[in-house]
Order: C-alpha cells, then structure tokens, then sequence
C-alpha cells in the first residue's frame, strides 16, 4: 500500500504536536529535577536509592550499581583461580549491573578476544556457578584487555582510553574499582601511575577505588610509607584492603554467634573460658612461589593479617551497630590491648619443614626447593602466646599457629572453657573427659561443633566428650559463597565491613615487629616433618601452660 502524501497543512499539525509533547517532557523533566537543582546540582548515581525499595526486605538480594573492574596482574593465579571466577558467579547470580565491564592489565600481547578466552577458560575450570552461555555473553561484551608494563605510560593512555569508551558503550557511570592483585613492590607504582593518567580522579557523582591485596609492607615502616604513598591518590576511605578470611561465611558468623544469642555472650571472658586457640594450617609447601615466600615467612603471611583479624573479631566488644566505623573502633581497643609475652623464646616458635612422606609420596624440605637458599630462615611455621589487658580477657592467652605441610588442610577457633570447679564424680568416671569447647571451622568444613561431657551407656557412671556439629552445607539450601564473590560485590557497593583499615594495618604489624625482630637475634626455624603438626618445640610451648594443641 502506497504510503499517502503529507500535505503543508498535515505537516504543521504534527511539527506542532512535536513541539507541545517536547514540552510537556521538558517541564515534566525539569519539576524532576527541581529539588536537586536546589540542592546544587543533579542528582550523582552513586547517592541514587531505589525509591520503591524497602531496606527491611530480605527477599532480594543487593545488587551493584553501573561499574566496572580493572584487574592488574590478571595473568597471575589469584585472578585466574579466584578473581574472575568470582566477577563470573557474582554476575550468574544477578548481582552486577547488565553493563558491567572487566578490563585486565597484564604483560601480554593479547587481543580483547584472547582476554575473553582466558577468562572464559578460567570461569570454566574455577566457576561455583553453572556455566551459562547467555549470562557469559552479557559479560564477553564488557571485556577489555590492556598489554603494557607498570612504567609504560603508553599503556595507562590506553586504559584510561577503555575506561572512556565503556563508560560510554556500556553505562558504568565513571564508577570503577581498580585491582592490584601484583606483588607488593609493584603497590606504589601502579597508584602513582592511575594518578598521572587521571584515572583515580572520579567524574562529579562517580566512585573509584582501590582494592590491594595482602602482605600491606613486611613491617610497620614499609607499611606507613605504603599507606602514605596509597593516601596520596586515594581518600582512606577509597582504599580497600583484602583479607579474603574475612569474606568467609564462618568468620562473619563469629559475630552472629556472640552477639545474636543470648547462651554465648555471657560465658565469652576470663570468668569462664581457659584459652583459645587459632588455627590455619596447609598440607602444602611452597610450591612456585619461592620468589615471594623467601623472605617474608608463616608469621609475616598468616598472623599479621589473617590470624590477628581472626582474633580481634572473636574478643571484641559488642559494636553500637554493624558498621565499618563500629567495627573498626572495636577491633583497635583489642589490638591495640594486646601485650606480648615477656620471654619471647619460651612463648613463641617457628620452624621449617622437612622431608618426609605426606599423603602418600616423598616430599621435599623448605631448604631443599627450588629457588630457596640451603641458608634461609624463613619460617614455615609459626606458633606464639599472646594476651589481651582488658577487663573481659586478663589472664586468658591466646595461641595462635600457622604453618605449611601440616597433617591437614584447616582453619579454625576453639575457645576452651575451664574444668567445672566441683565434679561430684569420681576420677575414673571423668577420665577421659576433656575440656568443654566451642569450635568455629572456618575451612575447608565451614560450621561449627560443641564439644561437652555426656554419660556413656551403660550401668556405671562413665563421661566421655561428645560433639554436637553445625555444618552450613546441611542446615541452609543453598552453598556459601566464595570470600571474594563477597568481598568483590561489597567494593561496588562501597561497604567496607569486612576490609580492614589503615588503622588495624599498623597495629598488627607493632604486634609481630618485635617478634620478628627476636627472631632474627636468635638462633634457626626448628625442623618439622612433612605431615606432621609442627615441631616439638610447638607442643612444648604450650605444654609449660600445662596446655596441649587441639589435634583438628
């Protein structure tokens, strides 16, 4: 059907009918706009809230804003094995933006489809999630990849370039977090080099951060001048600092555990509990990664961040509110009450492994792997005492253990309680009862288990410990998440919960700088063998408390 001639008449109709409808848009767009015209300007995305969304609902689930992610080092095996799996099920879940966007930064002469390749190869090889095509698709076409060095100020115009073409073809609004999954030595480069290009600078109503991976230095100093390098380019509150320990379900259930029931808090002090005991061990070695390890030890690795997060969080006071400020505030008073033991070498260990059969093949020693010095010593292991001055903790140590090619591959917190001050029964009908424990898994079996006394069957009166188990796989429907799905979602978000602060980043490293610094003065890492839960001189330790380790 032919298509009918506009007439001069017809034609000044409908101009005008275009120009009243543009109008009314303009006026309706405008009386909008009004209240943040008042307030100086347009409403910025990252203050934006979903009007018809009430906080109080549980059913959905957080979800990012427009953003994006640039991942530096993203050849290495964190961002193969953990970082991008994680951006993967994070977006199989629906909890990024359609528009989201990931940019790798590496030294390889790699096409944007070769990117996407290796990402795709390591989504499906790490992925929680089931594959699906359609949601990888949304994601493929976010992807950028930049070839180049740290110094190459070629390569950092390229980015800054892909950053602008993707705020343009995909909507992330100028919101970008920037990765450093790098060495540590490489930090302040790369934040100086995002400073010169202009990257770290946020378009008005636009966020960018900075995620750094741990060691944050290998000792109070270098730590300081880090954080005063970082600071130059970002605000404080910029700056994200991963523990992945503190993205683990269990860890965030310490708290749930204390303060949401009434039957832990009031027995959780001196008046009640013995000791505690934190635990991370590896049934592995160093495997590649001389390079790194050499040098800095368990201790540096493992205690100044993981262990020492681990036991703030389980002797820390109620906070007013479930906040990044309350949290820190609470976490510091115990840090910063934390008081080393007199004779650091009665109190603390460290050890080296050596060979030995572990699993069922012949393993090599620390000084015999490839690439350490035959004269090093880096600790393995590391065992030390500490207490904590305050009213609800005097006189209760807590020991605190790291080490590789231990009997098995574990974390955990047991908080065990002094023996009940009268038992009306006699000693052979307790003698195999132990001491009453609260036991948190926080790996490789997230729950938790309560060790108590239960009377065996039977005619006589014989106690023995038994073990009631919370185990998250069997009591929810649905599986954790990976620390850093969540820990990931919550630097879109900007909720800094579960990242610690500069603040708790120096105090750490005043605990262990003495420690380390005993260490050097005096004498070699006592040998362990493969396989087994440390050296003899661990056991010892604890032994002169009249305390032995929980075997886990």
């Amino acid at each position: 059907m032919s298509k009918r001639p506009e007439t001069k008449a017809s034609s000044a109709v409908r101009n005008a009918e275009e120009a009243a409808a543009a109008e009314k848009t303009a006026a309706s767009a405008e009386k909008t706009a009004a209240p943040a015209e008042k307030a100086g300007g347009p409403v910025p995305v990252a203050d934006w809230d979903n009007p018809l969304r009430d906080p109080r609902d549980r059913r959905l689930p957080r979800v990012a804003g427009p953003s994006g992610l640039v991942i530096f080092g993203v050849t290495g095996d964190l961002s193969r094995k953990k970082l991008m799996p994680a951006v993967y099920d994070l977006a199989n879940r629906g909890l990024l933006p359609p528009g989201f966007s990931l940019v790798g930064f590496a030294r390889r002469d790699w096409a944007d489809q070769d990117f996407a390749q290796v990402v795709h190869d390591a989504v499906r090889e790490h992925a929680r999630t089931e594959f699906r095509e359609e949601v990888w698709q949304q994601l493929a076409e976010g992807m950028r990849f930049v070839p180049g060095d740290f110094d190459d100020d070629t390569a950092f115009k390229q980015l800054r370039s892909a950053v602008d073409e993707l705020d343009a073809s995909r909507g992330t609004s100028g919101n970008y977090a920037f990765y450093l999954s790098v060495p540590p030595k490489f930090f302040p480069k790369v934040v100086q080099q995002l400073k010169k290009h202009g990257l770290a600078d946020a378009p008005e109503g636009s966020w960018r951060r900075a995620v750094i991976e741990k060691p944050f230095g290998h000792d109070l100093v270098s730590a300081r001048e880090l954080n005063a390098i970082v600071h130059d380019v970002f605000e404080p509150d910029q700056v994200f600092r991963i523990d992945h320990y503190l993205g683990k379900e269990t860890v965030q259930n310490i708290l749930a555990l204390r303060f949401a029931n009434q039957m832990y808090e009031p027995i959780w002090n001196r008046s009640y509990v013995d000791h505690v005991q934190i635990t991370m061990a590896e049934d592995i070695g160093i495997g590649g990664r001389a390079g790194y390890y050499d040098g800095i030890g368990a201790a540096r690795d493992v205690i100044q961040n993981h262990l020492l997060q681990l036991m703030a969080l389980t002797a820390m006071e109620e906070p007013i509110a479930f906040d990044a400020g309350a949290l820190l505030t609470e976490k510091l008073k115990v840090l910063k009450s934390v008081r080393l033991p007199e004779e650091l070498g009665l109190h603390t260990v460290r050890g080296q492994y050596a060979g030995a059969w572990q699993g069922g093949e012949k393993v090599v020693g620390y000084l015999q792997e490839e690439g350490i010095d035959p004269q090093s010593k880096t600790d393995t292991y590391a065992a030390v005492k500490l207490e904590i001055d305050n009213r609800r903790w005097a006189g209760v140590p807590f020991y605190l253990r790291t080490g590789k090619r231990l009997g098995r591959r574990v974390t955990e917190i047991a908080v065990v309680f002094q023996r009940a001050p009268h038992s009306p029964f006699d000693t052979t009908a307790t003698e195999e009862l132990g001491q009453n424990a609260i036991v948190i898994r926080v790996q490789p079996d997230e729950g938790m288990t309560v060790r108590f006394g239960s009377k065996v069957p039977g005619t006589s009166m014989e106690i023995r410990d038994v073990s009631m188990d919370f185990a998250y796989g069997e009591s929810f429907t649905e599986s954790s998440p990976e620390a850093y799905e969540r820990l990931i979602l919550d630097v879109l978000l900007g909720d800094a919960n579960l990242f610690p602060r500069t603040e708790e980043v120096e105090e750490s490293w005043k605990i262990l700088d003495p420690i380390e610094e005993y260490w050097d003065k005096h004498g070699k890492p006592a040998q362990y063998p493969s396989g087994s839960w440390g050296p003899k001189e661990a056991e010892e330790m604890l032994a002169r408390d009249g305390r032995s380790w929980r075997r886990p």
